[in-house]
């Protein structure tokens, strides 16, 4: 078992749900969201999601695609990133980091050296937002051969026929996007979430986790307690894109995790 069975092994023994909170990596500049992201165990996260910046980020909506600008015109790399991840596990050695973005900087480094520096750097999975089951060897295979998670997006649009091409070769878990189109668009709603999560559910053993549209901690209890767990990416990313203190983020990351906590 790596990190990430064992902190879902840890919560659902202790009738917790997980909360996930996804930060853009060098958002606003390397050293502060290198201290947000220390900080973020101690705010009640229990996997960390960090976002690698890009240029080109397709999915994701103004509130995250401001943030990998912010990142890379502060000079955020993709080596700066994996060293975050070596910061940050030196002093822990538990919390997951799942890397989150897209393939051309991976691709860009070399897949077996990328592999190499992230299990190096502390990394337990990668979610790859613009690689499909369709193209598994280019990635997937290789990292799970590495020992590194790959974690597959399930979306509204994801109808029984596609369903187990998504759930082959994924580990980890199962991130649920709970809305149809880009990050920060629209709002979670557990009953529209809550059939879609027991279907998936019963065709993987999988945690499922919900993302997208979750922005207080009351949405985060909502949507928690239909699902394994619920992600907070946009709302946490706003909050640093107005200029918040690093206290002040981790104190808004908390409130949304003692909501998710309560499910």
């Amino acid at each position: 078992m790596n990190r990430i069975d064992d902190t879902f092994a840890r919560l659902s023994k202790d009738g917790r749900k997980a909360f996930v909170a996804y930060v853009m990596a060098g958002d606003p500049d390397y050293e502060a969201s290198l201290t947000l992201m220390k900080g973020l165990p101690g705010a009640g996260v229990d996997l960390v999601e960090l976002g690698m910046p890009f240029t080109d980020p397709m999915a994701d909506g103004p509130t995250i695609q401001l943030a990998g600008q912010r990142a890379l015109e502060a000079g955020q790399t993709l080596e700066m990133t994996l060293r975050m991840a070596r910061s940050f596990r030196e002093r822990d050695s538990t919390t997951p980091i799942v890397l989150m973005g897209y393939y051309n900087p991976i691709y860009s480094r070399g897949v077996a050296r990328f592999l190499d520096d992230a299990l190096e750097s502390g990394i337990d999975g990668l979610i790859v937002v613009d690689l499909p089951p369709e193209e598994d060897d280019e990635l997937c295979v290789p990292a799970r051969a590495a020992g590194l998670d790959f974690i597959r997006l399930a979306t509204p649009t994801t109808d029984g026929k596609r369903l187990p091409a998504v759930l082959s070769n994924t580990s980890g878990f199962v991130y649920y996007v709970s809305i149809t189109g880009i990050t920060g668009a629209g709002a979670a709603r557990a009953g529209d979430v809550a059939p879609e999560v027991a279907r998936i559910k019963a065709a993987t053993d999988l945690p499922v986790v919900v993302g997208f549209g979750i922005r207080t901690p009351e949405a985060a209890e909502e949507i928690a307690a239909v699902a394994d767990g619920a992600v907070v990416g946009s709302a946490i990313v706003s909050e640093i894109a107005e200029g918040k203190s690093t206290d002040e983020v981790l104190s808004f990351v908390a409130a949304l995790a003692e909501g998710a906590h309560r499910a």
